[in-house]
């Protein structure tokens, strides 16, 4: 018999399992009435149990950071961003530590007086003295006429090349009336290796009637009459001048114009202009001697295309050093005659002179 009171449903009855009613008299899920058994068993409420759960503490989570997030808004974050200094990768960084490590760019030299200019440029003849104590005309001749006629011939080639053929040349005429009398293309074929020989030919006819003519085959000492002759400007008078009577002369030839304008003597191209600012340099006795010592360096060491700067004695001196060779080592392997080694232009150098002859022509 039943304990129950008739008209009450028991405890069981509900809680029951599907098909429960709850006090609203509404169907309670299955589920929902199993939390609730579990939550009083556990002694805890299912809103306690839910509130506590992963999904709840996750959406929370998010929530607030979304809300910090939204308070940052993109603007103000790239502004942010903006002001911060990027960071610099390691490259970077090291070529600032090493701009920073630099020396700081020297500043330009100051312009140099005219006085300064003159006392550089006495210093750099006085040095090329010691270095080059034994220049001399690079053309071989034994009187004004040979040296008059190598000189034209000079043009537009090397003194080598003169040198190598004026022998032959002065064999068949030794004279200025010799010479005069030449068939020209006999003349032509004797010097035809120096290059431009009809022209020159024309030059050496022409000059050779004149001294016949003019000046009773002389070659005469002075410029105004040498400028007269065939072929002979001022570079050609004053070599003769200068080498055959002692005349001081400066010669400007295509090395002399070069070296003067790198050490900033002058800007002038013009050879006659460059003649005068060069004669008020210096004083007349060493007019002569200073061409020979120019030319010298010229050719040996200060050459046009790549200078052997890394060697050069009056480097210290030198306005453009550095637009040549700076290195030692490769700056000697540019020198050149006897500065490198190799035999001079001259087949027959003067008796000081520390290098070997040139050889003849067809020897080498």
């Amino acid at each position: 018999m039943s304990s129950s009171t008739p008209g009450k449903s028991s405890k069981a009855d509900r809680t029951g399992a599907s098909g429960a009613t709850g006090r609203t008299g509404k169907t309670v899920p299955e589920h929902t009435t199993a939390t609730e058994a579990g939550a009083k068993a556990g002694g805890k409420s299912a809103t306690e149990a839910a509130a506590k759960t992963p999904t709840k503490s996750a959406t929370k989570s998010a929530t607030k950071s979304a809300t910090k997030a939204a308070a940052k808004t993109p603007t103000e974050s790239a502004t942010k961003a903006a002001a911060k200094p990027a960071a610099k990768s390691a490259p970077a960084r090291k070529a600032t530590a090493a701009a920073a490590k630099a020396p700081a760019p020297r500043k330009a030299p100051k312009a140099e007086s005219h006085l300064a200019m003159v006392r550089r440029a006495r210093r750099i003849n006085r040095e090329l003295a010691e270095v080059y104590p034994y220049a001399h005309p690079e053309l071989d001749f034994r009187n004004p006429f040979e040296l008059l006629v190598a000189t034209v011939l000079s043009a537009q080639t090397t003194d080598l090349r003169v040198n190598q053929t004026t022998p032959a040349l002065f064999a068949a005429y030794p004279t200025p009336e010799d010479m005069a009398a030449a068939v020209p293309e006999e003349m032509e074929e004797i010097i035809r290796p120096t290059g431009f020989f009809r022209a020159k030919t024309k030059s050496l006819l022409g000059l050779s009637a004149a001294l016949r003519d003019e000046f009773g085959g002389e070659v005469p000492g002075r410029l105004e009459d040498l400028v007269k002759l065939p072929g002979v400007g001022r570079k050609t008078a004053n070599v003769v001048l200068g080498n055959a009577f002692g005349v001081p002369g400066i010669t400007v030839d295509t090395h002399f114009g070069r070296l003067v304008r790198r050490w900033k003597w002058t800007d002038e191209e013009d050879p006659v202009k460059v003649e005068s600012v060069v004669a008020g340099i210096f004083p007349k006795s060493e007019w002569t001697m200073l061409s020979h010592r120019v030319v010298f360096h010229g050719r040996r060491i200060c050459h046009a295309r790549k200078p052997a700067c890394g060697a050069c004695p009056i480097a210290p001196l030198c306005p453009s050093y550095g637009e040549g060779e700076t290195d030692p080592d490769k700056a000697r392997k540019l020198l050149k005659y006897e500065m490198g080694g190799r035999p001079g232009q001259r087949l027959s150098p003067p008796a000081d002179y520390p290098g070997k002859p040139a050889p003849a022509l067809g020897e080498g």
